[in-house]
């Protein structure tokens, strides 16, 4: 089986807009759907060939209309059902994309055109990050996971390769939407990491500003 290409990769895809929602190429990210439009979304999804969902944040939280110009497309992969009809199921990143003009159409989701051209490295296999300095990074999360009172699983993190570390943080970190999205936009692994050592460090000079007062 050849590698995937974005021209294998539909060119128009339900979109599901969510603030502070973080998906990642290669990475799982578990939802729980109980909106009947997402619920129909779902059920639209699981007929088609590439079972594709553009995860993308609207533009000023969930009362903006309008959204990012770059989300993340996943592919469904795991579904159930709950025994009162909600759905839980994961979408694995497959590749981020240009979410374009949306269509009006007869479903009661949305639905855009949506661009792949810029980000074929999402479609390859994972990133590795040359400059990454484990013993440095591991010890800032630490002290950002303290500082957050996150519970982690530890072990299974600083064991992670390069891309899993950096992303699973990158998700699991409670940052605001704008700093997500910049997350997402990062055009390589090492501009993540340096992204997110950024925003931690950041949040940890805050919380001790606030406690020398």
């Amino acid at each position: 089986m050849g590698m995937k290409t974005s021209i294998d990769l539909p060119n128009v895809l339900p979109v599901f807009p969510l603030p502070g929602a973080l998906l990642l190429p290669r990475s799982p990210m578990p939802l729980h759907i109980f909106e009947p439009r997402y619920l129909q979304m779902v059920e639209d999804c699981m007929k088609t060939p590439e079972r594709l969902i553009v995860m993308v944040q609207p533009r000023g939280g969930l009362a903006g209309n309008r959204l990012n110009a770059i989300g993340c497309a996943g592919r469904l992969t795991a579904f159930s059902e709950t025994a009162d009809g909600r759905y839980m199921i994961t979408l694995t990143g497959v590749s981020r994309c240009r979410v374009g003009d949306e269509i009006d159409g007869f479903v009661p989701y949305r639905r855009a055109h949506v661009d792949w051209s810029g980000f074929d490295r999402d479609l390859g296999s994972p990133e590795h990050d040359a400059g990454l300095d484990r013993p440095a990074i591991l010890s800032v999360l630490r002290r950002y996971f303290i500082d957050e009172d996150l519970n982690v699983d530890w072990d299974s993190l600083a064991a992670a390769e390069d891309e899993m570390l950096i992303n699973s943080v990158s998700v699991l970190c409670p940052f605001g939407p704008e700093d997500k999205q910049a997350l997402l936009e990062a055009p390589s692994l090492s501009t993540r990491r340096e992204t997110l050592i950024t925003l931690m460090e950041f949040a940890l000079r805050g919380g001790n500003d606030e406690e020398m007062m």
